[in-house]
């Protein structure tokens, strides 16, 4: 093993190699299942367009023939089919399309999803709200397994930048010239998959490390804490025009779909002067396509009398994204806002968003997305071939432990900016470190034991 020059009085780098060593394989060994889990329902999100285009034809689509009925027409043959609340209208973008609204049944179950005819107001038929992709964007946040396990993702994400990080030191040349960009060997031999391992890694790495950063802001803590934080700083969302009211954080308040990221901590309050509801579905829409917004927008009622109405266009290029407020009496627009009036954090972050989804960019920012995703699987192939072929029989066979407390400096540097980055992955960060060095002190001990006893 080719070692790195060190000042003297510092730890022998072979110990700092093997340090790293051991990080990343403890790391790969709790977070990858997770991280697997997370690619490949993001690999299939990524094309969430051209598998309902597929899966849902028959709901999305209708000969192309005029509209001949009204906004409200489509919403109460909706809650024919479905009895309960319209909570979104989903005009149809073009001809030959359906409109969708979005139903909150009486019985309490899950929002329905009603597409209907916009030429006659015929129902197409029904779905759970997000379809199949519902379910997919629920384990990719593992949000179907409760809060604990959408916690355990954002830790994961955290790792994921660990695992980088550690790996990258570990490719590192250090005068070595196989296994640095290409690969030797067969798949017969364990270098081969150590090659492989080293080269994806290096060539992915950054696309990898993008799709964990990005994706904190949809996390249960660190997410809701950034866009309180930068709200209040003044780099978020912008603040409610003057004739409205202040923008509510109730616990209960769930964010309308299409909504920017930087706009889901609430809605909007109307002016004293409009407690009286009295827009409607026709009206609402109306009001919207004057103003010049584009489709497909997401149009939502208040939930609650007073409130404003939405409507927010979300295109695939997120500087093109809009979102209009309007007073519930009479339809004036309360505020209408665009990428350009996000502060600097929410703009990085709503940019982010949309790169990691594969929409920013076109095809060419899927199939990338689409390259980091498969490489996190070879990446987790190739890692398990690697320890099973070095593996002797029986035993984990886990890299040493570092027999010199000072390496942890080494790794420290490393891990300490993400630790105060992503506080509850420095937590188990630290959680792992004080395990390590316990046992450590344990099998120090024991060893002492058995020499008296020896």
């Amino acid at each position: 093993m080719t070692t790195l020059d060190t000042d003297a009085g510092g730890p022998p780098p072979g110990l700092i190699y093997r340090a790293f060593w051991r990080w990343h394989f403890y790391a790969g060994l709790l977070i990858l299942p997770v991280l697997m889990l997370m690619a490949l329902t993001c690999g299939l999100y990524l094309f969430q367009p051209e598998l309902d285009g597929v899966l849902y034809r028959k709901l999305l689509t209708t000969p192309e023939r005029p509209i001949a009925t009204a906004p409200q027409a489509w919403a109460e043959a909706a809650k024919a089919a479905v009895p309960g609340r319209v909570m979104q209208l989903t005009p149809p973008a073009r001809p030959g399309l359906s409109a969708r609204v979005i139903i909150q049944p009486d019985a309490g179950e899950e929002r329905r999803a009603v597409y209907v005819d916009p030429h006659d107001a015929r129902v197409l038929g029904d779905i759970e709200d997000g379809g199949i992709m519902h379910l997919v964007k629920r384990l990719h946040s593992l949000e179907i397994a409760g809060p604990v396990a959408n916690i355990a993702v954002e830790i994961a994400a955290g790792w994921t930048i660990v695992l980088a990080a550690t790996g990258l030191f570990l490719w590192w040349p250090r005068g070595r010239k196989g296994g640095v960009v290409s690969v030797r060997g067969a798949p017969r031999q364990r270098v081969f998959w150590r090659d492989l391992h080293a080269v994806t890694g290096v060539f992915a790495g950054l696309v990898i490390v993008f799709l964990a950063v990005t994706g904190m802001p949809w996390s249960a803590v660190w997410g809701d804490q950034v866009r309180t934080l930068t709200n209040e700083a003044g780099w978020g969302r912008p603040k409610p025009p003057a004739s409205a009211a202040a923008w509510s954080h109730g616990p209960d308040h769930k964010p309308a779909e299409g909504v920017p990221w930087a706009l889901q901590e609430g809605d909007m309050h109307a002016g004293h002067h409009t407690m009286a509801v009295g827009l409607t579905l026709d009206d609402a829409v109306a009001r919207v396509e004057a103003s010049g917004l584009g489709r497909p927008y997401v149009l939502s009622p208040p939930r609650e009398p007073g409130k404003a109405w939405s409507a927010a266009y979300m295109p695939d290029r997120v500087e093109a994204a809009r979102t209009l407020y309007l007073d519930p009496g009479d339809g004036k627009i309360l505020a209408d806002i665009g990428y350009d009036r996000f502060g600097p954090a929410a703009q990085a972050i709503e940019w982010g968003i949309a790169v990691h989804q594969g929409q920013q960019f076109g095809l060419v920012n899927k199939l990338v997305m689409l390259a980091g995703c498969i490489a996190i699987w070879l990446l987790a192939i190739s890692g398990v071939v690697m320890w099973w072929k070095r593996r002797p029989t029986g035993r984990l066979a886990a890299p040493a432990r570092p027999t010199d407390a000072r390496v942890y400096w080494a790794l420290g540097a490393v891990v300490a900016p993400l630790a105060i980055l992503y506080p509850l992955v420095g937590a188990s960060l630290l959680a792992v470190l004080v395990l390590d060095l316990m046992g450590r002190a344990a099998l120090s001990a024991l060893r002492k034991h058995r020499e008296i006893q020896a």
